[in-house]
């Protein structure tokens, strides 16, 4: 129960890894924040956390949406009060040919991935710094911020960006004792994982596709209260994926 002293909110936590996180966390005893636009899948996550035993709240918000936002925090305010933890996992990835890529899906992606972290952390700082909470962002980011496929201008260009943004605002906290770190995950699968292949798991020097418990291992590793050494660093989660040098036959 290492953070049962802690309320942590997490976006895009309706489905994916944001949905594994959210219970991993209450697993570990703290509250949960829950804030994503799939409404339905939200509540039913919040649902299954009490079942367990776990306390949280879930509150729709867009993040490609700044006034979404700042109802979500409206809501928080009033509802919970403060937060210890914010982890931006909420992100959208739309692969189109340079040329098929419009202005609009452009600033779709970036909105969406890139944007909503500077303002989730922008509410957050004011309000850790006005109740004096040492609080810790944790960014996910993405080993396509680092390597690409063609067709994913958007997409990387976020990811790369919120690289950036983490170390910059880890600067710009580390004054007020918020630390900042960012996660780049390789290939995380979700759901289905029976059904990998065995030339799937062999891509990665740890001789397996990753799972999502391994993102939010790396997540309590980067928010414990404890390792106030670590801070502006992107840790890469991604069974060495992006070092092996991989020969197609």
């Amino acid at each position: 129960m290492k953070f049962a002293n802690d309320t942590v909110l997490i976006t895009g936590a309706s489905n994916g890894i944001g949905r594994h996180l959210a219970h991993a966390y209450s697993r570990n005893g703290a509250t949960v924040i829950m804030a994503d636009h799939d409404a339905e899948h939200g509540r039913q996550l919040l649902g299954e956390i009490r079942e367990n035993g776990g306390d949280g709240f879930f509150f729709y918000c867009d993040v490609s949406d700044p006034q979404s936002i700042d109802q979500l925090y409206n809501k928080i305010l009033d509802e919970v009060g403060s937060f210890t933890i914010l982890i931006n996992n909420a992100g959208i990835s739309e692969f189109q040919p340079l040329e098929e890529l419009s202005v609009e899906s452009w600033d779709s992606i970036i909105n969406t991935n890139l944007r909503s972290v500077f303002l989730l952390s922008k509410h957050a700082t004011q309000i850790w710094k006005k109740n004096g909470v040492n609080g810790r962002i944790v960014n996910l980011a993405s080993t396509r911020a680092y390597m690409s496929e063609p067709n994913s201008e958007g997409y990387a260009a976020s990811k790369g960006g919120i690289i950036g943004i983490t170390h910059a605002l880890a600067a710009s906290l580390s004054e007020f004792q918020i630390r900042v770190n960012s996660i780049s995950p390789g290939w995380i699968q979700t759901e289905n994982y029976s059904d990998l292949r065995e030339i799937d798991h062999k891509q990665h020097m740890s001789n397996r596709v990753g799972k999502p418990e391994d993102v939010a291992k790396a997540c309590f590793y980067l928010t414990d209260e404890e390792n106030d050494f670590l801070t502006g660093t992107d840790l890469t989660v991604d069974g060495g994926m992006t070092r092996k040098m991989i020969y197609e036959h």
